[in-house]
């Protein structure tokens, strides 16, 4: 049998502007997932009154981080899986980026007992991944671009997303889990 045959056999370079293989596409869709899940569920609890007092976080610079970080997990899954080279996928990930670097630098005012920690070594990950996702699509090395993007979500998002659900005392852990 050919792929012709099997239509959903289809590989991902058949397919214009599905550009990432499967096994990218399931961790970024599960990634999505999870931590979309996560926060909805947290500021629903939140929302509703069922997460206890988080006075504490009510911090500037907490607040523009969560702000802007919240929207980046959904809306970059989907520019991942979307199709690529719209009119639409440039602009939002523009939006994405922006958001990103947001992310990043409010992250630099948030100190756990006045210093540094451990995931501010993300910091300079996901500034220096915005350099060069913006550098590799104004030079149109695309695959460049992709592997860049691909890794700084699954890297720069997931990972400390999910320590900041599952690191008691983190804002999200507090709002999600009590």
């Amino acid at each position: 049998m050919t792929t012709l045959a099997l239509p959903f056999a289809a590989t991902a370079a058949a397919r214009p502007g599905l550009d990432i293989g499967p096994a990218a596409r399931t961790a970024i869709s599960l990634a999505c997932f999870t931590l979309s899940f996560l926060a909805l569920w947290a500021l629903a609890r939140w929302a509703l009154g069922l997460a206890p007092d988080v006075s504490f976080y009510a911090k500037l610079p907490i607040v523009i981080h969560v702000a802007a970080v919240l929207p980046t997990i959904p809306l970059g899954g989907w520019l991942l899986l979307a199709k690529k080279g719209t009119p639409m996928h440039r602009s939002l990930g523009k939006v994405w980026m922006g958001l990103m670097v947001v992310t990043a630098l409010s992250a630099i005012f948030i100190k756990t007992s006045g210093s540094f920690s451990w995931i501010h070594l993300f910091v300079p990950l996901t500034l220096h991944a915005a350099w060069k996702v913006m550098q590799t699509a104004r030079k149109g090395d695309i695959r460049a671009h992709k592997a860049h993007l691909v890794r700084t979500y699954l890297t720069a998002l997931l990972i400390p997303g999910l320590f900041a659900f599952a690191l008691p005392g983190r804002l999200m852990h507090v709002l999600a889990f009590g």
